[in-house]
């Protein structure tokens, strides 16, 4: 007789996890305006010129640690919370707050690392003000 068939395999989960990235990565963008440097340099420069200002701002003015940091606690002590209730409701509190805890405050850190990316006001001003420095004339983030 044959064993019963995996749902999914290494293979499948390490496809899913690429994907969850590459999906989370995908955020707004500035858009340029056509101007003489645009035009002169063209639309390959531009995009490596936006990639370098955007990573620029992630090492100079971004503050992500303590969003995730500050956003997993609270979602474990919602979710803790919440759990000791239902656990009460159903005589095991203690039970219900691990496991309501232990689940929000992971939710609330895999949606932190991979979740969509946008940039603060700050990052986002800092990519505009970066672009300008090298001719380029951001319009707007889309």
């Amino acid at each position: 007789m044959s064993s019963p068939r995996k749902l999914y395999d290494s293979k499948s989960a390490a496809g899913l996890v690429v994907l969850a990235v590459s999906l989370g990565c995908a955020g707004a963008r500035p858009v340029l305006y056509e101007n003489a440097t645009l035009k002169e340099k063209g639309p390959d420069a531009a995009a490596v010129a936006i990639e370098r200002c955007m990573a620029e701002a992630k090492k100079y003015a971004s503050s992500d640690t303590a969003r995730v940091v500050r956003q997993t606690a609270t979602s474990g002590a919602v979710g803790g919370a919440t759990g000791a209730v239902i656990g009460a409701i159903v005589g095991r509190p203690g039970t219900g707050a691990a496991v309501g805890a232990a689940g929000s405050a992971t939710s609330a850190l895999l949606y932190g690392i991979l979740g969509t990316r946008e940039l603060d006001p700050i990052e986002r001003g800092y990519v505009d003000r970066c672009l300008r420095e090298e001719g380029y004339d951001p319009m707007g983030w889309r």
